[in-house]
């Protein structure tokens, strides 16, 4: 009864009641996913097309829960967000930090991890760029991806130095080996990830990082019973062990 006539008190006061995302994605079979596929551990697009990493295996997981398919939206860190909105995708994930940029635009579900900005860098320099004032000089050459949170922390904390922004966030560590650079900013999960595939980088610092930041994967504003329903998913696979597992797949073991 009670239902009813909030229903009909919505109607007479012209709000219109929208389906909830959770509602659309039940009827369509479909959900998007928007991704950019080159941040390792979390998103990789192959050379085959396919997408592979702990984000990525985690939006399986969602859609499997949903009886649903995956329709995959191409992103970039540059765009994420204005790319988040225009293709109207129902999650974002992929290694996505939180920003309380990205928060007036978007809600995050609870967090999948706490990660920070740490420098990466050749193991025979390690000693040079331990801080901040060591880092933020015009002697340091800084690498990064263009349009994300390592961007905008080079810009907020390293003015000094200089900045080169590189357009492909796969290949960016052999820049650092060649010695065509000396830093990349970037989260901790990153770093260690790397420094096992290139055995000359090292992860500085990575349980003191910069600055402290989470990982959570990023969902339409307003929609209550969406986020409830991503929220409650995630405690499930945490509580099971099944986050872990995928984990553990991916992320490897640090040195």
């Amino acid at each position: 009864m009670y239902k009813t006539l909030f229903s009909a008190l919505l109607l007479v006061s012209g709000v219109a009641q929208a389906d909830s995302r959770l509602d659309q994605i039940l009827a369509s079979k479909t959900l998007k996913v928007c991704t950019t596929g080159d941040y390792k551990p979390y998103t990789y697009l192959r050379p085959d097309g396919q997408y592979e990493g702990l984000d990525i295996s985690m939006a399986q997981s969602l859609a499997a829960s949903l009886d649903a398919q995956i329709r995959w939206v191409p992103t970039t860190w540059k765009t994420l967000s204005q790319d988040f909105k225009q293709q109207q995708c129902d999650i974002a994930l992929g290694g996505v930090s939180v920003t309380l940029k990205r928060q007036q635009i978007a809600w995050f579900a609870q967090p999948v991890g706490v990660d920070g900005k740490i420098p990466l860098v050749r193991c025979a320099d390690k000693a040079k760029y331990q801080t901040i004032a060591q880092l933020n000089a015009p002697a340091v050459r800084l690498i990064e991806p263009a349009g994300g949170t390592n961007e905008a922390f080079v810009h907020s904390h390293l003015p000094q130095a200089s900045l080169t922004l590189f357009h492909d966030n796969v290949t960016i560590f052999q820049q650092l080996v060649d010695n065509k650079a000396d830093v990349m900013i970037t989260d901790a999960s990153e770093a260690l990830y790397q420094q096992q595939r290139y055995p000359q980088l090292c992860a500085i610092n990575p349980q003191a990082p910069l600055q402290y930041g989470e990982k959570a994967y990023m969902i339409p504003r307003d929609d209550m019973s969406w986020k409830a329903y991503i929220d409650q998913w995630l405690h499930l696979a945490t509580a099971t062990g099944e986050y872990a597992r995928i984990a553990a797949q991916w992320m490897g073991a640090a040195r």
